[in-house]
């Protein structure tokens, strides 16, 4: 009996041995093509990581050496800009969401969320450029803000409700008990204890849209100048490596590398900061 005991604790280990080995051997499996990828856009832009590469303008076709300052301020522009549109109506959308789950309008707002999670960005650049382009009669910064600005809705929207859902129904009532007035327990109570969730959303968001680049293409267009006028076209670091990889040119190509590596350490370093924010800005209930 004992040895048969034995005999059957040893083969569950052995399969447990088995499946930890095969999820391991996956892991690293599909660790391999990003790892991959990281090391051939380092490799490839480090060499143009110098002062003049992020203070320059691009220089004219044929003259070597230029930077991308004007794509650097273009991007985080557009991407302030569309931030500044989101984040009110993202969060009040979360707090509909999080406080009347089961009502009619609830319903259409998540029907909408799942078909916008679904459009190609490419198409919310179409919307953008018959909606804004069109009636202004120019492309500009504004138009791009918006067109991503309506793609950061849906990841902030969703990870702003999760956590709002996750609040203590009983600190809700005990603010209420104490008097205190429906809005200033959601803006004083539920929302700082919800921090965490809510922010990870918004920068969760800035990193998903930070790097699109076919919506810009039909609305913020691009310009080799440095301009801050958002009814203008400006340039960004999506347009700007889409433009240079596709020209003949190998300078342009190198500060597409370079560009690309910048634009990947700031995904990088907004995904580092969001699972800091989780970690430090938590709230044990």
């Amino acid at each position: 009996m004992l040895l048969h005991t034995h005999i059957h604790i040893r083969r569950r280990q052995i399969r447990s041995q088995l499946v930890r080995t095969a999820i391991i051997l996956c892991t690293v499996l599909t660790l391999l093509p990003l790892l991959y990828i990281l090391a051939y856009i380092i490799r490839r832009g480090i060499g143009v990581m110098h002062l003049s590469f992020f203070l320059q303008l691009p220089k004219p076709v044929g003259e070597s050496g230029g930077g991308i300052a004007n794509a650097l301020v273009g991007s985080l522009l557009i991407v302030g800009m569309a931030t500044l549109m989101a984040v009110p109506v993202g969060i009040s959308s979360a707090l509909y969401l999080s406080e009347h789950p089961k009502g009619k309008l609830a319903g259409i707002i998540r029907i909408c969320l799942e078909v916008l999670t679904g459009i190609p960005s490419i198409v919310v650049g179409i919307v953008a450029y018959y909606w804004l382009v069109r009636p202004m009669g120019s492309f500009s910064a504004l138009s791009g803000s918006v067109a991503l600005a309506i793609m950061m809705l849906p990841i902030m929207i969703r990870s702003a409700e999760e956590t709002l859902k996750r609040f203590p129904l009983h600190l809700r009532e005990a603010s209420l008990a104490l008097g205190v007035p429906y809005y200033k327990t959601i803006l004083k109570v539920l929302l700082p204890c919800s921090l965490s969730g809510v922010v990870s959303g918004i920068m969760l968001s800035i990193a998903r849209v930070i790097g699109e680049t076919a919506p810009l293409l039909f609305t913020a267009f691009g310009n080799p100048y440095l301009t801050a006028n958002i009814f203008h076209p400006m340039h960004s670091l999506p347009l700007l490596i889409y433009n240079y990889a596709i020209s003949p040119y190998e300078n342009w190509h190198q500060l597409a590398w370079g560009a690309a590596m910048v634009l990947l350490v700031w995904i990088l370093l907004l995904n580092v900061l969001t699972r800091i924010m989780i970690r430090k800005w938590s709230v044990q209930y």
